[in-house]
């Protein structure tokens, strides 16, 4: 909720601001207004060179009307506040969000008609307008309506404008709040199917194996007694060595890891829209961050730029419980706003893959994690580059969109389909490779990941 307490509408402070508070009142005519003055200032030039004085009083009426009520206007003492609430303030890519306006008169004198009016981007919706009865001293009214995109991003809703009229409908001042929300619509996503893929520690899943921790309340050696302890943890060896109570370590189950690779630049994919190649691979990025989050895994978002996300420590990867959550919200809103990278080259995500230290778990000597790519176009050199990303993984996948068949582009004639050269390398090298073609839906190809990944033969567990 974004509570607004703005400058009341219409009131000083509005008119205080450039100094032209007037001039810029009489902008204000409508083209009744306008007309009003056009026609009386005709009909008194007509007056005055006829000799017709009733024609003058007729004219100087005309022309005065619309500049008194430009005047009243100016002069009006509105104390109107406003407030907006936002319901919810993210939302998947064509889902439907609730915005709800209140105006409070907090004033003794009650308001004429008003407009009310909401800017919002061409890609809501229609710029939402309400029209205002009478509201007595102290009172409220309360208006709301929807928006929804679907183009994910981050999206700026207001300020809100009240628009004030004269009963004649002569002229209209636009006042706007200082108040504003924003609404940020995050790719959509899909429920996965439980499959079997390799790069699972066993600490969860089938295996069921332990390992010591490394950190936290218990350590790898023993510690002496604090007040509070479980006597029952008590080690008594090295209590009788140590000449003081010392409590054992504990063993805790070893937490996964999972890295989404995300292939962001700009020569990698071809076309721009909802439909395209590239907002095909981030929405199954987002899938696959949901859905290992919902496994238990502590996942990281990397893109071909090296960046991470959440980017704090342990690699990069997220925590378990509350600190999980607030990462997948911060991926999630990264995803919202991912655009092309100007990069030509998946060095630096090699480098920050390399650099993670192995996808282990802690206390592990190789890396056992799982890597999960969405790559767009490769050419030969990254082809090579990504198939070496495998040696640091326990298990890898990859997701390979042909940008030219996503633009509906003719495939090129190099003997084999250039996708399938590229699938072929990344086999070899102990990738699960499957290519995306247009329209498919991304929870199909992770039932065939997972079907391929364990009719090979390879250690896994369920994801």
């Amino acid at each position: 909720m974004s509570a607004g307490a703005p400058r009341g509408a219409g009131g000083r402070g509005d008119r205080g601001q450039g100094g032209n508070g007037l001039r810029a009142s009489l902008s204000g005519l409508t083209t009744r207004g306008r007309s009003f003055l056009a026609a009386g200032i005709a009909a008194a030039v007509c007056a005055y060179v006829l000799g017709q004085g009733a024609l003058l009083r007729v004219g100087l009426l005309l022309a005065l009307l619309p500049l008194l009520c430009v005047y009243a206007l100016h002069r009006t003492r509105y104390r109107v506040s406003g407030s907006r609430r936002l319901t919810p303030g993210r939302v998947s890519a064509g889902a439907e969000a609730r915005v709800q306006l209140r105006m409070d008169n907090p004033s003794r004198l009650p308001t004429g008609l008003l407009m009310l009016q909401d800017r919002v981007p061409y890609v809501l919706g229609p710029r939402p307008r309400f029209v205002l009865d009478r509201v007595e001293p102290g009172g409220r009214r309360e208006v709301s309506y929807r928006v929804r995109s679907d183009l994910r991003g981050r999206y700026p809703l207001g300020p809100l404008q009240l628009r004030l009229a004269d009963p004649f409908g002569l002229v209209e001042l636009t006042r706007s709040f200082s108040t504003f929300d924003t609404l940020t619509v995050i790719p959509r996503t899909e429920p996965l199917p439980p499959v079997r893929l390799s790069g699972e520690s066993s600490g969860y899943g089938d295996g069921s194996r332990r390992s010591l921790a490394l950190a936290g309340d218990d350590d790898v050696i023993p510690r002496g007694y604090r007040r509070g302890d479980d006597l029952r943890r008590v080690h008594w060896r090295s209590t009788a060595r140590y000449g003081e109570l010392m409590v054992r370590r504990e063993e805790q189950p070893q937490r996964s890891r999972a890295t989404v690779l995300l292939d962001t630049r700009q020569l990698a994919f071809e076309g721009a829209g909802p439909d395209s190649a590239f907002e095909w691979a981030v929405s199954a990025a987002a899938s696959s961050l949901v859905h290992l989050l919902e496994q238990g895994y502590a996942v990281r978002l990397l893109t071909d730029t090296g960046d991470c996300v959440p980017g704090l420590g342990g690699g990069g990867f997220s925590s378990g419980g509350h600190e999980s959550a607030e990462a997948a919200g911060l991926m999630m809103e990264t995803l919202a706003v991912v655009g092309h990278s100007d990069g030509a080259g998946l060095s630096r995500a090699y480098d920050a893959v390399r650099g993670s230290g192995g996808f282990g778990g802690v206390g592990e000597a190789g890396g056992d994690g799982l890597l999960i790519a969405f790559f767009g176009d490769l050419d030969d050199v990254q082809t090579e580059l990504a198939a070496t990303m495998r040696q640091r993984t326990g298990g890898a996948v990859a997701f390979v969109l042909d940008s030219a068949t996503w633009a509906g582009q003719p495939a090129r004639d190099h003997g084999l389909p250039p996708v399938e050269q590229r699938l072929r390398r990344l086999r070899d090298a102990g990738w699960t490779a499957l290519a995306a073609p247009p329209g498919v839906a991304f929870g199909e190809l992770w039932r065939h990941a997972g079907t391929t990944a364990f009719g090979t033969g390879t250690s896994g567990g369920r994801v």
